[in-house]
């Protein structure tokens, strides 16, 4: 079990790549983290959004856990991600992070969203929110398991 994020974009750049195995590399189970980075469409609006939501429910199962990131989500402490993600692990259930494309996500993969979170009311580049996305997961792990990585 761990956690698969499931982003549409070209692949990481190198300075966000170096950032990720920062954090990635101090994962571990069930904070464990793999990339499924699907291409962007090459239509545009609705029918981009329509055929890269698409694309990512075909990823999904239904035993999964499926956590939409969007900036319209609610807001988590970062305590309050670290028990929502250990809540999920504690029932068996892996964890999928859905990073939409530029036109953000049907109605459809927002219904089967089980959660929708915001890292911030701004909207960030996909880059950056691959990379603090890394940041947030390594942070709730150390406050899962105890450790002084965050101070209140």
């Amino acid at each position: 079990m761990s956690i698969t994020v499931v982003a549409v974009g070209k692949k990481h750049e190198s300075w966000v790549t170096e950032g990720i195995e920062r954090y990635a590399k101090r994962l571990r189970r069930p904070f464990d983290l793999r990339w499924r980075l699907l291409p962007h469409s090459s239509k545009a609006d609705d029918a981009a959004r329509a055929e890269e939501s698409a694309k990512i429910l075909r990823t999904l199962r239904p035993n999964q856990h499926v956590i939409l990131l969007d900036e319209r989500g609610t807001n988590l402490s970062s305590p309050a991600l670290a028990s929502h993600l250990q809540k999920q692990f504690d029932s068996g259930r892996e964890v999928v992070l859905v990073i939409g494309g530029a036109y953000g996500v049907s109605s459809e993969l927002s219904s089967r969203a089980d959660f929708t979170w915001s890292l911030s009311k701004l909207v960030f580049p996909h880059q950056l929110v691959r990379l603090i996305l890394a940041e947030q997961l390594y942070r709730a792990q150390e406050i899962a398991g105890g450790r002084p990585y965050h101070h209140s």
